[in-house]
């Protein structure tokens, strides 16, 4: 029997992580077998937890045992994960597996790959068992492979691990705690997953397909939503007319731009659900830090047809107009010289182009104020509020927008509209582009 088809490792460094267990014995060792042939430089990694005290010095003299009788470099991290629950507070078992993780980024800095042993039956358990807790169809992932982290043997039940172990007469340790059933996992290892086979005897093999499923649609629905997402300066909008499915997935993957991603909740997707039936301006905070702990606030806001996610106004100062350079107001943008004629620029409505030289000695870049006016490109003068008020741009994001001025004439507003003062003529001897 084998295991999985290495070729697929071709030539690169993996990093096996060892427990000493019988799926990741047989995981090593089919890895050995196929090393030499596929290229692969193959070592291993055991974490010792602290948790089972002797039964865990036990595992980690197993696993360097093995590791010289296979000629396999291992490289062994102890940790004691109970001392660091108490410390930090939280659950043995989540602090153990956070350890193990880090410990997997760190290695990932020295090797292609870091491979674990689970398997077909780990995927039905976590299926079950985060059904039972309660998840969305994200949460139907279960194991998947990420960042340099491989998972060879998903595709095999415990049942075919055994047999290889038992084909290739593998010794292996066994934890003591897993047949524990005041563990959770443990019993729906023991108890549940053997009540669903039952049931029916592909039971755990259509759970796998069944997370595979939805991790598709996971992935599919994920794409749409980000791609209804608009970017208007420097802000992600969310129209308010996406099917449900699809409103809360971009308010979310808005929300994740922004720090403690974990402090979001199903309650602050309501709230932000409710702002659909609101009138413009109306607005909800995210649970982000204030200004006291590093970050600006941050809300969604009603804009017409979005909802928009933004930090709190902060107070910009003026700063000269040099010409071309990088300038970083509320909305970041660039002037650059460029010799393209308007028809080369893409049809990018954002993206202004404008004579340099036409903009009159004493420009400033600064945000509107009282008495602003502009003479918009092939129009006629009007009030900077009214111009922004006729293209649909809220009070609040108005206040935001970058303008370059002199006094209260206005001859650009970044990413939006020139002065007809700046347009590029056959008499233009500098064009440049803001975007």
């Amino acid at each position: 029997m084998t295991l999985f088809d290495a070729k697929r490792y071709q030539g690169k460094r993996v990093c096996v992580a060892l427990s000493g267990g019988v799926d990741s014995v047989c995981l090593l060792h089919a890895f050995k077998e196929q090393a030499k042939g596929c290229g692969i430089a193959l070592s291993a990694c055991h974490i010792e937890h602290g948790i089972r005290g002797e039964e865990s010095m036990r595992d980690m003299e197993f696993c360097e045992a093995l590791c010289r009788a296979w000629g396999i470099p291992l490289a062994v991290r102890r940790v004691d994960v109970p001392a660091l629950a108490k410390e930090h507070g939280g659950n043995v078992e989540q602090v153990a597996r956070e350890v193990r993780y880090e410990a997997f980024r760190t290695l990932l800095k020295e090797v292609d790959l870091v491979a674990t042993a689970h398997h077909a039956d780990d995927v039905a358990e976590t299926v079950l068992f985060r059904l039972a807790r309660g998840t969305g169809i994200s949460g139907m992932r279960a194991i998947a492979e990420y960042g340099g982290i491989v998972r060879p043997l998903l595709s095999r039940t415990r049942a075919e691990i055994e047999a290889y172990a038992a084909e290739h007469g593998l010794c292996h340790v066994e934890d003591g705690t897993n047949g524990d059933e005041n563990y959770t996992r443990n019993y729906i290892r023991h108890t549940v997953l053997p009540a669903f086979g039952k049931i029916h005897g592909n039971a755990a093999r259509h759970l796998v397909e069944f997370a595979a499923l939805a991790a598709a649609e996971d992935d599919f629905l994920q794409r749409q939503a980000e791609e209804a997402i608009v970017r208007v300066a420097g802000e992600e909008w969310v129209p308010v007319n996406l099917p449900d499915v699809l409103f809360a997935r971009a308010c979310l993957a808005c929300m994740r731009q922004c720090p403690r991603e974990d402090g979001y909740t199903r309650a602050n997707i309501e709230e932000i659900e409710k702002l659909r039936a609101l009138q413009v301006g109306s607005k909800v905070a995210l649970p982000v830090p204030d200004g006291s702990e590093g970050g600006a606030a941050r809300y969604a806001f009603r804009e017409r047809e979005h909802i928009a996610f933004a930090r709190e106004e902060e107070p910009f100062p003026e700063c000269p107009f040099t010409a071309a350079g990088d300038y970083l107001s509320p909305v970041p943008f660039t002037v650059r010289e460029a010799a393209a004629a308007p028809a080369d620029l893409g049809g990018d409505a954002r993206t202004l182009l404008v004579d340099l030289d036409a903009f009159p000695a004493g420009c400033v870049v600064r945000t509107r104020r009282e008495g602003d006016f502009i003479t918009p490109y092939h129009a006629p003068k009007k009030s900077l509020k009214k111009f922004l008020t006729d293209r649909k741009i809220s009070a609040r994001l108005s206040r935001k927008l970058p303008l370059i001025a002199k006094g209260s004439e206005v001859y650009a507003v970044v990413g939006v509209e020139i002065s007809d003062a700046v347009k590029v003529t056959e008499t233009t001897k500098r064009r440049a582009i803001i975007s």
